[in-house]
């Protein structure tokens, strides 16, 4: 295996966040495994945090890295509010991340995590954007990082239109989530599922096993 590939693999292991932005909200979705190697641990862990009461960060990649990376930037923007009053602005938080993040490059540590941050501006309205484990930020209109991705793609490109819904963006979530589960060797089981909009951080119904099942048979047509 050549180095790329040993080192792409350690960056995206077998997790997946996703995200997606609406009319006038984001959602973001991150499954809850928690793995270390081939070894499944538990199925509760948190890959979405807060940062104000406007935004949100998804962050997958080692374990370490993510944590201690994911807690330096939640402590160092509840410092910037004691400090200043008010929150950061999700346009200033994202900046704050991808500076921090490719400042470590050039340094003897290396963090090797990629997010999406999403959050919502009473000016400019939603705004999802996607970083790299480089630094580098771009915004978007939908995608993820970690292996699903390659799977949900192509069902964001068919779906997606920039007037959508909340409904019709959780139901693309819930396709995404249902196509890694067919196709997917590893079992991400859970998805953790937050909106944020104009009203704030709305934790959403977790897109599992069960709930897919339900909406299955709730949309399977019945016999004459």
């Amino acid at each position: 295996m050549s180095q790329i590939q040993i080192h792409s693999w350690k960056i995206f292991k077998m997790e997946t966040i996703l995200g997606i932005k609406g009319i006038d909200f984001v959602i973001l979705a991150s499954d809850t495994m928690k793995a270390k190697s081939v070894m499944w641990l538990d199925d509760d862990k948190s890959k979405i945090h807060r940062l104000t009461n406007y935004s949100m960060l998804s962050a997958v990649g080692d374990g370490g890295d993510c944590l201690q990376f994911s807690d330096f930037i939640l402590r160092n923007l509840d410092l910037y509010k004691v400090a200043n009053g008010y929150d950061l602005t999700v346009r200033g938080a994202v900046h704050f991340i991808r500076t921090n993040l490719s400042a470590y490059l050039r340094s003897n540590v290396k963090y090797q995590v990629s997010m999406l941050v999403g959050g919502f501006d009473p000016t400019t309205g939603p705004d999802l954007t996607y970083i790299d484990h480089l630094g580098n930020a771009v915004p978007i209109r939908f995608g993820g990082h970690g292996c699903g991705i390659n799977f949900c793609t192509p069902i964001f490109e068919h779906f997606y239109n920039p007037q959508l819904d909340m409904r019709t963006a959780y139901s693309i979530i819930e396709k995404c989530v249902l196509e890694i589960q067919k196709r997917f060797v590893v079992n991400l089981r859970n998805f953790d599922v937050f909106m944020i909009s104009r009203e704030g951080i709305t934790k959403m119904n977790p897109i599992n096993q069960q709930s897919l099942r339900s909406r299955i048979m709730d949309n399977a047509p019945t016999k004459r």
